[in-house]
């Protein structure tokens, strides 16, 4: 393997800027870029560009690619059904492959109890038919969400997602019918015992019979990767529990063995009585799924459910690659060590730069938070410059965050570890130089 990063001209290169002129002639700008680069070819931990450089890839498309970008799995199953057909819609007739997967997931998902799976084809999508789904089960109207929480774009979804810029600006208004949470952020503050005594109080002035859902992310994406504390997921199962309120775990970013296990709440010893995936699901291809308790699942109506390109067969047979690869016993041991490599790589700056706040996360979703070390406010400006030096270097990182303060890790879960070793030095070589540019200045 030719050493990574390997960079031939500068970042971005000539073909790279020719292309994104005609981008910007073509593409509606409301699309946000993160590395102004346009990919040629991709391996199990790098991406090329049309300028023969290959960065080395700690994103994953935002945890899309998790068992790499161009896995030859994904391509044998994929290669395979295109031989058959692309497409019939399964609301107009079937195919094997979406049953399939749905009994997968039925199997796999966290919960004793029997499950009914719903494909679709997005992650806003898997959020709302969840929402559809909890209020046909209730005959009840509400969402209650917890804050810093990301659930997708659409514009209930953009209800439910607590980030306003750049999600929310100018595209209200938003529907009345979500009531937002508060989160248990150990880094600032947020109890779990607290954080529920509030819920609770919020459910009891709205009353219980108000709300369907109560939806959460076991560790929040978009939000900074916050893990919540101790006892938070366990308190939100009772809480939903009590007052008869299907509880919603958002795995679409934290499932799929990202964390180290299949799914993040597993780590909590709970189960949702609705659990989404996306991201991950489709190896690269659109797919959604809504997973959950049969009785809830099948309160909606026939024709209630679907799209036109639900569960497509192409994606379809990408998710059964995906679950093949998952089923090996050496994977989700390999993304412990993930974790340990970017932990060793970073947690040291902790004693060394003030600025950094906090490394956490579990698996391969792992971050690095920048504050102030006093008041503890978001450092946006600290995190933008070291994932710009990142780029510049060859390693393709992320930012995130409520206030976009923090750069998070998501490499594929089938990276080759001596590539992840660059990465994360890359990154903590990076951290280290804008700290003292920083204080020399």
């Amino acid at each position: 393997m030719t050493t990574v990063p390997y960079l031939r001209t500068e970042i971005p290169g000539p073909r790279s800027r020719e292309l994104h002129d005609q981008r910007r002639a073509a593409v509606a700008s409301g699309f946000g870029i993160t590395l102004p680069v346009f990919v040629a070819r991709a391996g199990t931990s790098t991406l090329e560009d049309v300028d023969g450089n290959t960065f080395i890839d700690l994103a994953s498309g935002i945890a899309v690619t998790s068992v790499g970008a161009a896995n030859p799995t994904v391509r044998e199953h994929v290669s395979a059904q295109l031989e058959l057909f692309t497409h019939t819609c399964f609301m107009v007739t079937e195919y094997e492959g979406f049953v399939r997967v749905a009994e997968w997931l039925n199997a796999h998902t966290p919960g004793d109890f029997e499950k009914r799976t719903a494909l679709f084809s997005t992650g806003a999508e898997a959020v709302e038919n969840a929402v559809k789904i909890a209020r046909a089960h209730t005959g009840r109207p509400g969402v209650l969400v917890i804050d810093e929480g990301y659930h997708g774009r659409s514009l209930l979804t953009l209800a439910m997602t607590a980030k306003d810029h750049p999600y929310k600006t100018s595209f209200g208004p938003f529907t009345h019918d979500v009531v937002r949470g508060p989160n248990a952020n150990p880094l600032r503050g947020g109890g779990a015992e607290a954080a529920l005594a509030e819920l609770e109080q919020l459910v009891v002035e709205r009353g219980a019979d108000h709300f369907a859902a109560l939806v959460v992310e076991p560790i929040q994406g978009e939000g900074g990767f916050v893990v919540p504390a101790p006892g938070f997921l366990a308190g939100l199962r009772d809480i939903a529990d009590r007052h008869g309120i299907v509880l919603v775990i958002d795995e679409i970013q934290s499932g799929l063995g990202r964390t180290g296990r299949l799914f993040a709440s597993e780590y909590e010893g709970i189960a949702g009585d609705l659990t989404l995936t996306a991201k991950a699901l489709g190896g690269g291809l659109p797919l959604s799924a809504v997973t959950g308790r049969a009785e809830i699942m099948d309160a909606a109506h026939a024709g209630g459910l679907g799209g036109t390109y639900a569960g497509n067969p192409l994606a379809c047979a990408a998710a059964l690659a995906v679950f093949e690869i998952l089923d090996d016993p050496e994977l989700l041991p390999r993304v412990h060590r993930i974790e340990r490599a970017i932990r060793d790589g970073l947690e040291p700056l902790l004693d060394e730069i003030a600025a950094v706040a906090e490394v956490r996360g579990r698996g391969a979703m792992m971050a690095v938070e920048f504050a102030d070390p006093v008041t503890l406010a978001p450092r946006a400006d600290l995190a933008q410059r070291i994932s710009s030096a990142c780029h510049a270097a060859g390693v393709l990182t992320l930012t995130c965050g409520t206030h976009g303060n923090v750069i998070r890790l998501l490499p594929p879960l089938v990276i080759d570890e001596a590539v992840l070793e660059t990465g994360v030095q890359i990154l903590a070589s990076s951290i280290r130089s804008i700290a003292a540019e920083e204080a020399a200045a």
